[in-house]
């Protein structure tokens, strides 16, 4: 009964946050409807992962489409939330999954235009560009809308660890955190109006194109980025219901405008030293269109949706060049400092902190901060729509380290020669040896890319490799064959896999848990293989029950 309510609970919450005007968006709480719905269909008429998979691409892609009226962004949201993050070995069926990704989209946008018209979600001015020499100023405008993204993105994170920690310190009943988020932004919204969401009129006054009504000055538009910015990291902190969508439009606006006011002074200008005027620069309402797409690709993570709704609600082929750079630069930007994988996982890290902590090596430990990551996918689930990894986490909590590792694996000594551990890899098929002592506990491990890496410089100084020792390997370089960290029979297969991703390893050795630092007994190999082919027939073996 609860997962039923879920959905419809959290759209009556998103009425209340948006109906009462506060800094988020109505697109994450759409798309999870569509993707809701779509799962319920998946689980009630088909219960195979691949086909539940195309359903949430198609739920995804109605939420976009329907909420902008932008079928083919709502197609490419789909591809790049969806399809792009799924796991490798999906064997999905392309075209039928495409089908219904345009089907669900086209069907949604005619729905949405029979029910509130064939207006586009915010009027668009005309767009203009004057030559290519100003392309370089909107390169330097995407740079900008990732800083400002970044910006976004850390100040969401920093606040809910404050609104934390203050609900915990003066005892604030959990129900009241909206109510006083909702307050507080209410009293920012006192000096700064704009900053409330009044569907997209705000994005129009920001672009200036309603008639009789007064531009913004570049100096206030600044201050409405700051503002936005603290408001709607206050809102998705306190817990009210929405998504990023909206506000991210609304930031590039308000950059793209005070941007192109800013360069239109400056070329008005002249200069003893140099002559701007000779630049042709366009009107500030197009550096606030590609400001838009910018902030909104360098916030959501989703590049070619940002390009393809713009393209779609200004109908001119001349903003695709602009747009193409600057969402190219502000994705570039903040696609080093967030990450879309695993964010249920951050989330599972965050309960076992402490048990992990224990566990973990000397070389490798637990960011506190982890829980708060930049990534604003983690914050809001709406933007992070690949769901369908979900059920492989959830097997993962129950599979212990034991019941997936490998009990058969190579072991090989300091004294033995890289030939020899080479055959012993290729006859039990695979990528790695264990470094072990006369008493078999773990010394290092060996992979045949620190081999061949060894090899090509060995060859430079000796004719002869079949005779060189493994020992005479792991002394040429300090870091070649140590083991970054090891695993524990009893530890759950998720959290392993989780801290296997961070540390970029492909293969951990097991060894016992009470073992001494200096004198770890080998148990077990994990590696990527044995953790996929455990939890596929898991989950295989479930779905014939």
């Amino acid at each position: 009964m609860k997962p039923a309510l879920g959905p419809f609970l959290k759209a009556l919450a998103a009425c209340v946050t948006l109906g009462t005007g506060n800094s988020l968006g109505p697109e994450g709480p759409s798309v999870e409807i569509g993707t809701s719905i779509a799962k319920g269909i998946g689980s009630l008429f088909d219960k195979s992962s691949q086909r539940k998979l195309s359903l949430l691409a198609a739920g995804s892609a109605a939420g976009i489409s329907s909420g902008f009226n932008a079928a083919v962004a709502g197609c490419f949201f789909a591809v790049e939330s969806v399809l792009w993050p799924a796991p490798s070995d999906s064997a999905l069926s392309l075209t039928n999954t495409t089908s219904m990704v345009i089907l669900s989209a086209v069907i949604a946008s005619v729905v949405s235009e029979v029910g509130l018209g064939s207006e586009p979600a915010f009027k668009v001015p005309d767009y203009d560009f004057r030559s290519p020499s100003e392309l370089p100023l909107y390169l330097l405008l995407g740079i900008v809308c990732g800083l400002v993204s970044l910006t976004l993105s850390r100040s969401t994170s920093y606040m809910l660890v404050i609104v934390e920690n203050l609900q915990k310190v003066l005892r604030i009943p959990k129900a009241a955190v909206p109510v006083l988020g909702g307050l507080a932004v209410g009293t920012i919204a006192l000096a700064y109006p704009e900053i409330l969401y009044w569907g997209f009129e705000n994005v129009d006054i920001l672009l200036e194109s309603r008639p009789f009504v007064k531009g913004l000055s570049a100096e206030l538009l600044l201050q409405l980025v700051a503002v936005k910015i603290f408001a709607t990291s206050l809102s998705r902190a306190s817990g009210l219901v929405g998504g990023y969508y909206a506000p991210s439009l609304f930031i590039g606006a308000a950059t793209g405008m005070a941007y192109g006011k800013i360069i239109s002074f400056a070329v008005s200008q002249s200069y003893p030293t140099f002559d701007l005027s000779i630049l042709e620069v366009a009107s500030p309402q197009a550096y606030g269109l590609v400001g838009m797409a910018a902030t909104l690709a360098g916030v959501c993570q989703v590049p070619l949706t940002a390009v393809l709704l713009l393209f779609e609600l200004t109908q001119d082929y001349r903003i695709v060049l602009p747009l193409l750079g600057a969402v190219g630069f502000s994705s570039l930007i903040t696609s080093g400092q967030t990450t879309r994988k695993d964010v249920k996982e951050i989330g599972k890290l965050k309960e076992n902190q402490n048990y992990l902590t224990q566990q973990l090596s000397s070389g490798f430990s637990v960011s506190k901060e982890a829980p708060y990551s930049t990534n604003l996918c983690e914050i809001e689930c709406s933007l992070c729509m690949d769901d369908s990894s979900s059920g492989q986490i959830s097997i993962g909590k129950k599979i212990l380290v034991s019941e997936a590792m490998r009990t058969r694996y190579v072991t090989v000594l300091m004294s033995s020669s890289l030939t020899e551990a080479v055959n012993l890899m290729l006859v039990e098929k695979q990528s790695c040896a264990m470094i072990v002592d006369d008493d078999t506990f773990l010394i290092g491990l060996l992979t045949l890319t620190d081999i061949r890496e060894f090899s090509t410089v060995a060859k430079a100084k000796r004719s002869k490799l079949k005779d060189i020792l493994v020992s005479e390997m792991c002394s040429s370089n300090g870091e070649r064959c140590q083991v970054s960290w090891t695993a524990i029979p009893n530890m759950d297969l998720l959290s392993a896999q989780m801290i296997m991703d961070r540390l970029g390893m492909s293969q951990v050795p097991v060894v016992l848990e009470h073992a001494e630092v200096h004198k770890r007994h080998l148990v077990g190999l994990l590696d990527r293989e044995c953790i996929t082919v455990t939890r596929n027939a898991l989950e295989t073996r479930e779905s014939l029950k």
